[in-house]
């Protein structure tokens, strides 16, 4: 039995859209004067069926073919040229984690006796999914940079703390805290210098510099509580 890649209502669109596409342009008369305006049909049917689309697809759950529940329509992707090209499904609360929205190509999404299906889907390999974000959404990277900067920001005060530190000790305990020194200072300058690269990176890029900022300032981290202690 061949499955259907959309809903019924999305269907009937596409054979409107068939029936009307070789139409002439419509005109639509506007309150108060005689000005018409040039709308193709074409152009029309697009809208109409994206509305379609929207009623069928938005808010839906995503099952896989064993019954699970794997995540919940978010959004619509929609290519330059107005075709479908993606559902953004939230999957976070359905396998055990926090927000996790994944991109899923809409041909692999079919309505079973109205049921929205994903076939050979499972928890496991919507968790492993990399997570969308929109090219414009900087929240992310807003908020990781701004613990960046409050990491660096402890560093600098224990930094100084421990010179002040080295600086009234005797000498027998001086050359280790001058050692601590070197080492939070080696680590504070390795931090910044990462974030700088992050921050120099386009918004759509900054993910390819995460590891590496995270690594420094978890070591730097680390080297204020040794000053700590």
């Amino acid at each position: 039995m061949k499955h259907k890649a959309l809903s019924n209502l999305s269907v009937a669109a596409l054979i409107l859209f068939g029936a009307l596409c070789s139409a002439g342009p419509a005109a639509a008369q506007i309150a108060g004067g005689t000005t018409t305006v040039e709308a193709s049909v074409t152009e029309s049917t697009l809208l109409a069926m994206g509305w379609s689309v929207k009623k069928t697809l938005l808010g839906k759950t995503i099952y896989n073919d064993a019954g699970q529940k794997v995540g919940k329509v978010e959004d619509l992707i929609i290519s330059p040229d107005k075709n479908l090209s993606y559902v953004i499904v939230g999957a976070g609360g359905f396998v055990g984690i926090g927000r996790h929205d994944v991109a899923i190509a809409v041909n692999q999404i079919q309505d079973k006796g109205g049921k929205l299906v994903m076939a050979g889907a499972s928890k496991e390999m919507m968790k492993a999914m990399p997570e969308f974000t929109y090219a414009t959404d900087t929240s992310k990277r807003d908020a990781f940079v701004a613990t960046a900067d409050a990491d660096i920001a402890k560093g600098k005060v224990a930094l100084a703390g421990l010179e002040k530190k080295a600086g009234a000790a005797a000498a027998d305990a001086k050359a280790k805290i001058d050692a601590d020194v070197t080492t939070l200072r080696s680590d504070l300058k390795s931090a910044e210098t990462k974030l700088a690269e992050l921050k120099q990176a386009s918004a759509a890029r900054w993910r390819e510099f995460e590891g590496d900022v995270s690594s420094a300032t978890a070591r730097l981290r680390k080297s204020v509580e040794k000053a700590a202690g």
